[in-house]
């Protein structure tokens, strides 16, 4: 316990420090996005994840807080994501490596003698899903990062209750570490988290979320896996059928996401990250409660349901089309996103 409280507090600074200080090597490296008209340094998930990886190797050198059969493994295949998602923020990228890369990283660390061959196969395709979704959520100050301190802590919880007791703490210091990140991205935003962080956010959690349900039958556990990513799979469903309703090409940024229909709403950016961390926690507790067993897997449905309403409503509500943007350049100019 004081280990974790130790481990946490010095996620949580160590963040907020190496977060500021890359923030003068992006801007000069070009390694910007555009958020509201004004350049955003990306490299702010690179600190999330070296944080997190220093301060879990620590706990297992000094061995205090080893992290058990798997999680290391994990881990490694969260940072190679990691490194690929940091390749696409400085160098252009097509979607389908990031998506293959992915893909191969979830493949080396499912647990496959507890899944079956199918059900890894199924926990890949949502590993993967997951993670892509999760990068949807870097569009917006803070929305990230919210929602990845909100599941983290779910999914800690749930590890916990598995006696998953070094993926609990992992979890507990990747949660400090967004922490530490969201000290300089909440509204307005002076670091964002680029592919490379929001990638590493969504295998990450997702992977975590599959070794708690691992051995679980494969109803009940897409429940809970879909309860702990709610938010972003929303998102992620809106954007498509937005696109697709407007004949747009699906990875053609614009306008499209949660928090931008929100905003047309009336609320503020940071009212928006607000109520969409209000609805992650309430889907995320719905997930806790459900692989407790505390409540029934009936509960799910009203999330899933929830859910659909919700993309279904703020589907309806016009946003502005998106603006052409330049080709994306690298180094000395500006990266152009809309979505």
């Amino acid at each position: 316990m004081l280990y974790g409280i130790a481990a946490a507090s010095a996620a949580l600074l160590l963040t907020a420090v190496l977060a500021a200080l890359l923030r003068v090597p992006a801007l000069r490296a070009g390694i910007v996005d555009r958020r509201r008209q004004r350049p955003l340094p990306v490299l702010g998930g690179v600190a999330v994840v070296a944080v997190t990886c220093l301060v879990a190797w620590a706990g297992v050198w000094t061995k205090v807080a080893p992290l058990g059969d798997g999680v290391a493994e994990l881990l490694v295949a969260g940072a190679a994501v990691a490194v690929l998602g940091l390749v696409a923020d400085v160098w252009r990228l097509r979607a389908r490596v990031l998506v293959a890369g992915t893909a191969v990283a979830a493949a080396c660390v499912v647990p496959y003698d507890e899944t079956g061959v199918w059900g890894g196969i199924l926990a890949v395709g949502w590993i993967v899903f997951a993670s892509v979704a999760f990068k949807g959520l870097d569009h917006a100050d803070g929305l990230a990062g919210t929602v990845g301190v909100v599941a983290a802590f779910g999914t800690g919880v749930c590890a916990a209750a598995e006696v998953m007791d070094g993926l609990a703490v992992l979890l507990s210091v990747f949660a400090a570490a967004l922490t530490g990140f969201l000290m300089h991205n909440w509204h307005p935003a002076r670091v964002g988290m680029g592919a490379c962080g929001s990638l590493f956010t969504g295998f990450l959690l997702s992977s975590a979320a599959v070794f708690t349900r691992a051995g679980y039958a494969l109803g009940p556990t897409a429940g809970v896996l879909f309860c702990l990513g709610a938010v972003a799979a929303g998102d992620f469903l809106l954007v498509v059928l937005a696109r697709a309703a407007a004949r747009r090409p699906l990875l053609r940024r614009g306008p499209d996401h949660l928090a931008h229909r929100l905003r047309r709403l009336g609320l503020t950016p940071p009212g928006a990250v607000v109520l969409l961390g209000a609805g992650s926690f309430s889907t995320v507790l719905v997930g806790v409660l459900v692989h407790a067993g505390w409540t029934g897997d009936g509960a799910v449905l009203w999330v899933a349901g929830g859910t659909l309403l919700v993309v279904l409503v703020l589907l309806r509500i016009p946003v502005q089309p998106p603006r052409r943007t330049v080709s994306t350049q690298v180094r000395g100019q500006l990266r152009v996103r809309n979505g």
